[in-house]
């Protein structure tokens, strides 16, 4: 993907340097000439992603969003044939259209397929997919309120599949928005229960249902100008904090112990006297974006591998399942480490997810294949269990050098690695694990030698085109009654209906859009300072507080005694985990949590025959008895985890006065769902496990109604949040690593509401739960 970047400065409003976008996705400048119009090529090595962004800068102006790029629009058709075909797409506010040609450089050119994209459209992440000897990035789109009805496109990198999942979001950010402003006649409804689900207005129905069930995957729009923050001199001693990587404070301590090659290498020092293998990393930072990389490690082609990799540059894929995880078969010859054994052969897995920050984790485990036996002649050896982590940097304002930093974590065996520490002539350097480490110094040399990775992990063209917000809207109202997205691209693309011919939308006058410039501020983050709930703020403070007594309420899930004891729950303090101080929106700082403001009272840990919402229903839930009822205020969240059977595991936290309404949690219990999705934060930590589901779980806070599937049911003195794991393929793929290894597992979560707003700040910590050393067999059947 070439991509270079063109911005100018002008004087802005009130005497600030505003920056501004150069050019306009609407004219035919020749910063669009080089995009690859032949549509029935399928070499796409030319293509350019490319996207507009109109911002307001305030007043009554209101800007909206174009995307606009070539994907692969992939599907089976009415024989049965797959095609895949090479489509541009271009998205404006939440309208979508799709061309055979690019229609900057065809002006005139009218849409094969167009549509809008509402509030019930569902955006999938599929991962990769082989589609005619190409290694794709899938994206599939559906209606959830009909999904019988899918289509899917497809890009060449993961870094564009994130691009378009982005622009998708905006543009039903753009449907909630004009819902929420009352935009139009049927936008005038409330969207919750209000509605009458149950008339004649199957339209009015289908957008406002689907405001309730959104799903999105992937880092969002909000990240773009993140800042950064660093670690003050002032911290614990007794943990390791990641900074702008991490929420939660870890129990590592690294030491730099080589630098190789411009790589640190590093070592736990925290379990170097626990004998069970040395944990190590070797760490380098790479000019290149965080996709690039993350495409150089999972590409196979072995003559760019031979290039960087002197290990696993022969290999072959296997298996591939749900586009996050695949088989590999690889050799190697061991004259290049030492001359004297055979040569080898390995099988190993590979699983990689994507944060919602946009950092990628890929797990490598040995694998075993009987349908691959070692090959003749060579020995089957066992490749050590890795990880790669990779985290883009955020660069000056003004730089279009995208840097990332790149770790690759590995255990190996102390005897070796002690020996090498202290002598450079160990013999160390003649093994796989040093093979390992090597590769992140391979890899950063490879991307330096090739200008054309940095080329391709620039930034974007950012070119901006102004419309008002109604207007557009009423010049592409013929588009949005054709139905919402899914149905533009569901079809047969082979059929005649991609040949029929409809208006293109009329010329719109151009703004250039002036863009604020931000100060990016660096501070010390001291991890001595912790942000306390105010009860008073946040419950009603006219009424007199209830006595919560845990005693009363016997959950499942046995309450913990002490830190040797298993299969139970225990309710720890807020202060290893990191949430926004009061001048987070200033300096991004975080500080340490304090107490919850709720407790946890019991825990229920179900075995179920399939996802089970309303569990608070249940006459046999603690909700639903008598010391339950004489609450003032319950919170109820329904984890189902995706397994053969499933499980339940229901957290209950309950409040000793009735919620405050004016408060940021009386907004949430008593807002939209959709304001719900966007604060519901959840921060992870495992305590004690293995480093590799340490390493997958990761400790970043996840906003989980974007990332996976959240119903919410208010009734009564309780709010029940059911938590679907199951409704995303990254997630699926993480759970199932985790009960793998659950009953040696300690795992802490915190439960918040984010803050965006200084009157919000600094965010508390609603509730936390350590779960120790869970047993699924444990798991006690809900009765229907």
């Amino acid at each position: 993907m070439e991509i270079t970047t063109a911005l100018k400065k002008a004087g802005g409003e009130r005497g600030h340097e505003k920056e501004v976008p150069d050019g306009s996705p609407g004219s035919s400048s020749n910063s669009h000439g080089n995009n690859n119009s032949n549509n029935n090529s399928n070499n796409t090595d030319g293509h350019k992603h490319r996207h507009s962004r109109s911002v307001s800068n305030g007043g009554e102006e209101k800007g909206i969003f174009e995307y606009f790029g070539w994907v692969f629009h992939i599907g089976v058709n009415s024989i049965g044939r797959e095609y895949c075909h090479i489509r541009f797409l271009f998205i404006k506010s939440k309208y979508v259209q799709m061309y055979k040609r690019d229609p900057h450089e065809n002006p005139g050119i009218r849409p094969i397929r167009k549509g809008a994209i509402g509030p019930t459209l569902m955006v999938e992440e599929l991962g990769r997919r082989k589609v005619r000897n190409r290694d794709l990035y899938v994206i599939q789109f559906y209606n959830r309120l009909d999904e019988s009805k899918k289509g899917e496109i497809a890009c060449s990198t993961a870094g564009e599949a994130r691009k378009w999942i982005e622009a998708f979001d905006h543009a039903k950010q753009q449907a909630e928005d004009e819902l929420s402003r009352g935009h139009s006649t049927r936008n005038k409804l409330n969207m919750e229960a209000d509605i009458d689900l149950e008339g004649h207005r199957p339209r009015v129905r289908r957008y406002a249902h689907g405001l309730k069930k959104l799903i999105r995957i992937g880092q969002g729009p909000e990240m773009l100008l993140r800042q950064t923050s660093n670690l003050d001199g002032n911290g614990t001693s007794d943990g390791y904090f990641e900074g702008e990587f991490g929420d939660a404070i870890e129990a590592h301590k690294w030491k730099c112990v080589r630098t190789i090659n411009g790589v640190r290498v590093f070592e736990d020092v925290a379990d170097s006297k626990s004998g069970k293998g040395a944990l190590v990393k070797a760490v380098a930072l790479v000019d290149a974006s965080a996709d690039t990389v993350f495409e150089v490690i999972l590409n196979l082609d072995r003559h760019r591998r031979y290039e960087w990799d002197m290990l696993t540059g022969d290999l072959e894929l296997i298996d591939s399942y749900d586009g996050h995880y695949d088989v590999v078969y690889g050799t190697y010859d061991p004259k290049y480490l030492t001359r004297w054994q055979s040569k080898r052969d390995f099988v190993f897995s590979r699983q990689w997810v994507r944060g919602q920050d946009g950092a990628y984790t890929i797990l490598q485990f040995p694998a075993v294949r009987k349908k691959r036996p070692p090959r003749s002649g060579y020995r089957r050896t066992t490749i050590n269990p890795s990880t790669w982590e990779i985290r883009s940097l955020n660069t000056p304002m003004g730089s279009n050098i995208a840097k990332c930093l790149v770790t690759q974590m590995l255990e190996i065996h102390t005897a070796g690695w002690c020996r090498w520490k202290k002598n450079s002539c160990s013999k160390f350097e003649k093994t796989i694990p040093y093979a390992l480490l090597s590769q992140v110094a391979g890899l950063k040399e490879y991307i330096g030698a090739n200008p054309s990775l940095s080329c391709e992990s620039s930034s974007m063209v950012i070119q901006s085109k102004f419309f008002d917000v109604s207007a557009s809207s009423g010049e592409l109202e013929d588009v949005e009654l054709q139905g919402e997205f899914y149905d533009a691209i569901a079809g047969d693309s082979s059929s005649s209906s991609e040949d029929e011919e409809s208006e293109d939308d009329a010329d719109k006058k151009e703004k250039k859009i002036k863009l604020k410039n931000v100060s990016w501020a660096i501070s010390g983050l001291a991890l001595k300072r912790t942000s306390a709930p105010d009860a008073n703020k946040e419950l009603d403070p006219s009424v007199p507080p209830v006595h919560v007594d845990s005693s009363q309420f016997n959950g499942s899930l046995h309450k913990g005694k002490g830190e040797a004891d298993s299969n139970c729950w225990t309710s720890p303090s807020g202060r290893g985990f990191m949430i926004r101080g009061k001048t987070y929106l200033k300096d991004n700082a975080k500080v340490m949590g304090a107490d919850p403001l709720l407790k946890l009272v019991a825990v229920d840990w179900f075995k179920v025959d399939k996802a089970t919402n309303k569990i608070a229903l249940h006459p046999s839930c603690l909700v639903q008895s008598d010391a339950g009822k004489k609450l003032p205020f319950i919170l109820v969240i329904n984890l189902e985890v995706p397994a053969k059977p499933n499980y339940s595991l229901v957290l209950y936290y309950a409040a000793e006065r009735p919620v405050n309404k004016n408060s940021l949690l009386g907004k949430f219990v008593e807002g939209t769902d959709m304001f719900r999705d966007a604060r519901f934060k959840l921060i992870p930590s495992i305590v004690e496990g293995y480093w590799m589901v340490k390493r997958a779980v990761g400790t970043k806070a996840c906003l989980l109604g974007k990332a996976v599937t959240c119903k919410y049911f208010r009734q009564d003195n309780f709010l029940e949040i059911d938590v679907d794991i199951g409704s995303s393929s990254v997630a699926r793929s993480v759970i199932g690593l985790v009960l793998g290894y659950v009953t040696s597992l300690v795992v802490d979560l915190a439960v918040l509401i984010e803050a965006k707003e200084d009157s919000e700040l600094p965010e508390y910590i609603l509730g936390t739960v350590r779960l120790n050393r869970l047993r699924l067999e444990s798991a006690v059947p809900l009765e229907a």
